[in-house]
Formats: C-alpha cells, sequence, structure tokens
C-alpha cells in the first residue's frame, strides 16, 4: 500500500513563515491558501480533509506537497506560464495591426472600413498567412498597440500652380518690411441668433440661451483689416462680400499706412479681391497685393485673430439685432487694440523700428525719420 502524500518536517524558519502567513492573512490568495495546505499536512491531515479546507481539487492539493518536498518555501510563489503557446507572433501581430490600418478597398474588399467580424474574416483567409485569431482578441490586440476605431478626417490640397511662389513672397514681406504688412479677410455669416459658448457657472448649473429656428434679419459679414507692425485690428459689417467692399477696406488700409511708400496687403485668392479696378487702384496707390495659395487661407496673418474676435463677441451671446452685435464687435476691437500690447512695448518696438529706417536711408513720405517717443 502506498504511503499517504505528506509534507516533510518542517524547519523551525518554515514553521513561523507559514505561521506568520496564516495570522496576517494581508498576503496574496494564492501564498495563503498554500501555506494553509502545508500547514494542514504538517498536522497530520489527510488529502481529503486539505482540499475541502481550502476548496480546491485533491490532485492540485498533492502538486503543492509534492513542490514543497522539493523546492521548499518556494513553491508558495506560483510561476504561471501564459497557459497554451501563443498561436500569435510578434510578425503575426505587426501583420495583423498592418491589415487594420489599410483601407480595405486596397486589400481588394469591397468596403471602406474593416469592421471587426470583417477584418477577423479576411485574417482567417488570406492568401500565404492564415491569422486564426477570435473577434475578442483582435479588438485587445488593436487596443493594446495603439490602433482605435476613429472617425474620418478631411482635408484639402492646395491645387494652385504659384503655391510655393506665393509663400515664398508672403514670407519675404513679412520679414523685411513687417511696418508696411497689412491683411485683409472676412468671416460670416453672422446671423442674429443665439449662440452657445462657455462660462464659469455652478457646477450643473450652466447659463442657459433661448433656442430660435427664425433668421428674419439676415446675414452679415466682417470685414476686417490688420496691421503687422502695429498689432491692430480693425474692420466693418457689410450685408455682402463684393468687390466694392473689399476696395473700401483697402482705401481704409492706404490711409492707415504710411504715406508714400509702398505698402503689401496679404488676402485670399477670392474673385472679390482681384477684381480689374481692385487691381488699377492698387498699382496707382503702392499697393501690392499677396494673394495665399488657393485652400491655404491659413497663410494670411488676420486668421489667428479672428480666432478671438468670435469667441468672446458671438459666442454666448444673444443679440437682438445686427446694429447692437456691430456696436459689440466695435467695443471689443476698441479693447483689443487698447491691450494687445503694453504701451512702452509698443514705444519701444517703434523707436527701435525708426531707428533701423534712419540707419537704411529710408523716408516715410518724404520726411525724414524722427527718434522721438
Amino acid at each position: 500500500m502506498a504511503e499517504p502524500v505528506r509534507v516533510r518536517r518542517l524547519t523551525d524558519q518554515e514553521g513561523q513563515k507559514l505561521q506568520q502567513i496564516m495570522r496576517r492573512g494581508s498576503t496574496n490568495s494564492v501564498r495563503y491558501r498554500r501555506a494553509m495546505m502545508l500547514l494542514a499536512s504538517a498536522g497530520g491531515n489527510r488529502l481529503p480533509v486539505i482540499a475541502r479546507l481550502v476548496q480546491a481539487d485533491e490532485d492540485t492539493v498533492r502538486d503543492v506537497i509534492h513542490r514543497f518536498n522539493e523546492i521548499g518555501l518556494a513553491c508558495l510563489d506560483p510561476q504561471w506560464a501564459g497557459g497554451r503557446p501563443r498561436r500569435l507572433s510578434l510578425d503575426d501581430e505587426d501583420f495583423v495591426v498592418a491589415t487594420a490600418t489599410t483601407r480595405p478597398t486596397k486589400l481588394g474588399q469591397p468596403f471602406t472600413r474593416w469592421p471587426i467580424r470583417k477584418l477577423t474574416a479576411y485574417l482567417r483567409k488570406v492568401h500565404g498567412r492564415v491569422i486564426r485569431i477570435g473577434r475578442e482578441a483582435l479588438r485587445c490586440l488593436l487596443a493594446r498597440r495603439g490602433v482605435t476605431f476613429q472617425r474620418t478626417k478631411t482635408w484639402k490640397e492646395s491645387t494652385d500652380p504659384e503655391y510655393d511662389a506665393k509663400l515664398d513672397r508672403i514670407e519675404h514681406v513679412l520679414e523685411h518690411f513687417p511696418d508696411r504688412v497689412f491683411a485683409f479677410d472676412e468671416f460670416g455669416p453672422l446671423g442674429i441668433r443665439p449662440t452657445g459658448g462657455s462660462c464659469w457657472a455652478e457646477q450643473g448649473r450652466p447659463d442657459r440661451l433661448p433656442a430660435t429656428y427664425h433668421r428674419t434679419q439676415g446675414v452679415t459679414y466682417f470685414h476686417g483689416c490688420y496691421s503687422v507692425g502695429d498689432d491692430t485690428l480693425w474692420g466693418v459689417n457689410r450685408r455682402r462680400k463684393g468687390a466694392a467692399n473689399t476696395l473700401a477696406a483697402l482705401k481704409s488700409i492706404r490711409a492707415a499706412g504710411p504715406d508714400g511708400v509702398p505698402i503689401y496687403v496679404i488676402l485670399d485668392n477670392l474673385s472679390a479681391h482681384k477684381g480689374a479696378k481692385i487691381r488699377t487702384w492698387a498699382r496707382k496707390n503702392k499697393v501690392e497685393l499677396c494673394f495665399t495659395p488657393t485652400n491655404a487661407s491659413w497663410a494670411n496673418p488676420i486668421e489667428a485673430h479672428f480666432g478671438p474676435l468670435r469667441q468672446f463677441t458671438l459666442a454666448n451671446s444673444n443679440h437682438p439685432n445686427h446694429p447692437v452685435q456691430t456696436r459689440e464687435l466695435h467695443r471689443y476691437l476698441r479693447w483689443r487694440n487698447a491691450n494687445a500690447r503694453h504701451p512702452d512695448v509698443l514705444a519701444a518696438q517703434r523707436r527701435e523700428r525708426a531707428r533701423i529706417r534712419s540707419e537704411k536711408g529710408i523716408r516715410w513720405g518724404g520726411r525724414p525719420i524722427s527718434l522721438a517717443a
């Protein structure tokens, strides 16, 4: 008759360590249950009794006891492997990620995106390389590799044949003639309706604006002008875009610029900006029109200043009519121009620009440069 399975005689250190684990009970559950098995076996309990005590199978208890007799207390910390052998190698995982991030049409499939079910089926039938993976395992693999299901975004690439030449000209005038560079653009349409925004409020109790579906007062367009050298923004609301309104804005820029010297105006490549009357007027008044490339309005310096103008006058607003909306726009422009830069900084910059011009022998309107503040 075979002898019953039992732990060998414990040493004092082993017995104290097992008692310590049992009394504290703060270790992980695996160490705790295995320590209980060893102490119970050392106390003379048989396998069926120990198995009922720790709610485990008798074979599990037998394996732990044999392992203790071989390596001692090191058996308390199991050296678990990863279960069954890996079905996918690292190369296979790279292939799965590359397939998931490739448009299905490029792989000969008749759909535009990869649902998990279709991607799993395709991987199982791909020619020359069969990848056997379940849908949930595939989802976990993609998440682990940083691949998520996202909405597609669109973008426009400029097809302007003079793309580089136009950008080079804009960069040249901004670098060499910043005091004589201006920008012009429109934004809109601006309707009369409550517009959502953001504000400080008690948590869960934000300010609320009334909603309306009626557009009874038409729309306007803000025609903005910006002086790069002085960091000054001004403009006016018009009922529509057009060459006449563009010409009026250019005349206001010419009046704001220094008399008698050429100025440079950066504006979008829009048909209302480059009519025959506008080009003729520009030649006669020493105004060079620097057009941004098609679909590249980001090159216009005024674009960055339209964002705050929208956020602080239109967002979170409920203007009753267009005159009130226009007055609020002009109030913000006055505040913005008065607080854009510190007056001392502006004065120092003007003196520095005047010094540079005087060294180069440049005269404004035939008058010598003054270095006074």
